[in-house]
């Protein structure tokens, strides 16, 4: 019995149309590119349910004939390249041929385009990879195209999408790095007729970096130029010692493509090591010009991945500008020592007003505990009488002793659950404590997080952040919680907001919770008085998983006396 058969047309149309297309940021990102490979100086970007109902491109390049138009949407016609010798020096950012294709089948597509003097433009409409209709119109020069209903006639994968607002927060970051890389093209995007984005063409990065994120941005960077051979790096990365808690905001282009590239995020990083507080990740938009040959951009469907022909030149590349700015933007920086609030002379003894004498801190390294041995919460009797705290190893774990032998505990990740706990308590009372601002906390977001902002406002609000728009990009922060100064709870509310995605309404309350708590928490590499561990050890074995922090990180790893006296053969 034979079991091997070729698919039906339709059916292998819907599997290679998934490759390319796997939600709405997906439709904008191919058609964007499409409009700047076809010379666009203006691309306007429409959405109606986060793409899911509608996503409209329209752009001011060069058009299409009718026989083109049509012709665009059959698989693997392209205007990019020709020759299989063409593949090692790609120039554009589109060249597969696939994007009308794979959009169309799973869609509700109409296309108007002319290429402008006194021809007539053309409609092609198509519905699940069949053109319907092709019609001559009246239209300016340049292309539209209109994808409706996306995924109609693939249920299995329109059931995966989110909402709305979690399906505008990729196209917005999308769109951001759009803006960056070409400053001089006017972009706008707007989502149910509300702007999401508006850049107005400027004349350089600089001014598009403070047209988008603000002047404070700005202020954060230093300028970074460095060629070397035929490779430039050229943009703006942290000034030391400043930098981001997370590495979010490391953005890398290729030739002016947007990518994902670890041999890029491993040099930054060493570039930095040493020079940035505790914690931190230097934040950094450059830009690699290559030669086309020197790159392999055909590596991942999404075009997100390359493969440098020399990743050690690039490697290097990045630790010498970074060097070279930091020298120029005023010498060698030495970096000082970052104290948390709670070991400062002025700092009363409670910081935190919640019966908690610790202050705040991020998150410090995991550690394995070994499941059978896991302290269990509410143990009371004689190992409870005997716990007793040692001392501290490493101004990181605080090391204590049972009746069954030595725990190991870490005190950023039990301060966590301590914290969490008394959260959640709070929380289900709705008693937190705010601080109004006397003087309002004024800062700037990007697209991306004013969508986010808008999606999370209700959870945030809830754990006692209320936040104004003041007009543009600019917010103020109003009401915070009581357990921060003004200084932290900025960049905390900021932290949160990075933080924040779809889910359940639940889930995404614990992972709010969770977040505060860590950022709340003590730090790794803070000594504590005996009085402070002997304290935050007796909470964490009231809590209820001292095993375990809220982020899913062991706390305790237990060395038991029968492993002790076997080692030392005394068993």
């Amino acid at each position: 019995m034979n079991r091997i058969h070729v698919l039906r047309p339709d059916i292998a149309q819907k599997i290679a149309a998934g490759e390319v297309i796997e939600r709405p940021v997906s439709v904008v990102k191919e058609l964007v590119e499409n409009a700047i490979d076809a010379g666009a100086g203006e691309i306007a970007v429409d959405l109606i349910g986060g793409g899911k109902s509608l996503v409209r491109v329209r752009d001011d390049g060069h058009g299409m004939s009718r026989d083109d138009a049509q012709a665009a949407f059959i698989r693997h016609s392209t205007s990019k390249i020709e020759s299989e010798d063409d593949l090692l020096s790609i120039s554009t950012l589109g060249f597969r041929g696939e994007a009308l294709p794979s959009i169309s089948a799973v869609s509700r597509l109409t296309l108007r385009t002319s290429e402008g003097a006194d021809g007539p433009g053309t409609l092609v409409e198509c519905e699940a990879g069949f053109i319907r209709s092709v019609q001559e119109i009246a239209a300016p020069r340049g292309t539209t195209i209109e994808v409706r209903d996306l995924f109609f006639n693939l249920p299995a994968r329109l059931k995966f999408l989110r909402s709305d607002t979690a399906e505008l927060t990729p196209i917005a970051a999308y769109l951001t790095n759009v803006a960056l890389a070409y400053p001089a093209l006017r972009l706008s995007a707007a989502h149910g007729g509300k702007k999401v984005l508006d850049c107005p063409p400027v004349g350089s990065l600089r001014e598009r970096i403070f047209q988008l994120f603000g002047k404070d941005a700005l202020e954060r960077l230093m300028e970074v130029d460095q060629a070397e051979g035929a490779g430039r790096v050229r943009g703006f990365a942290s000034s030391p010692p400043l930098g981001r808690a997370d590495r979010k905001h490391q953005l890398f282009f290729v030739n002016r493509r947007p990518v994902k590239d670890k041999t890029i995020g491993a040099a930054l990083q060493q570039a930095y090591r040493g020079l940035l507080e505790r914690d931190l990740s230097p934040e950094a938009y450059l830009f690699f010009e290559v030669p086309c040959g020197e790159v392999d951009v055909n590596v991942h469907p999404s075009k997100t991945e390359v493969r440098f022909r020399r990743s050690s030149d690039i490697f290097q590349l990045v630790l010498r500008a970074v060097e070279r700015a930091r020298l120029k933007s005023g010498g060698l920086v030495e970096v000082a020592p970052v104290y948390p609030p709670a070991v400062r002379p002025e700092t009363p003894a409670i910081q935190m007003g919640l019966g908690v004498p610790f202050a705040v801190g991020e998150a410090a390294a995991p550690f394995e505990l070994p499941t059978s041995e896991s302290p269990q919460p509410g143990k009371t009797g004689q190992e409870e009488s005997s716990r007793r705290v040692l001392g501290q190893y490493a101004d990181a774990y605080i090391v204590a002793v049972d009746g069954e032998g030595i725990l190991v505990v870490d005190q950023h990740n039990a301060h966590e659950r301590v914290l969490y706990d008394k959260y959640e308590d709070i929380d289900r009372k709705r008693t937190w404590p705010v601080k109004m601002s006397l003087i309002p906390l004024v800062f700037d977001l990007a697209p991306s997080q004013s969508v986010r902002l808008e999606e999370s406002r209700e959870d945030l609000e809830s754990a006692g952040f209320r936040v104004e728009a003041m007009g543009g990009r600019s917010y103020a922060l109003r009401e915070y919680p009581d357990i921060f100064k003004p200084e932290e709870a900025l960049g905390v509310f900021l932290s949160l907001l990075e933080d924040m995605d779809e889910g359940p309404r639940e889930g995404k309350k614990k992972k709010l919770l969770a977040t505060l708590a860590c950022k709340s928490a003590i730090k790794a590499g803070q000594p504590l008085p005996r009085e402070k561990m002997e304290f935050l050890v007796e909470e964490l074995f009231k809590t209820s998983n001292p095993a375990v922090c809220p982020h899913g990180r062991p706390i305790v790893v237990r060395i038991p006396r029968s492993q002790i006296e076997k080692g030392l053969k005394r068993a």
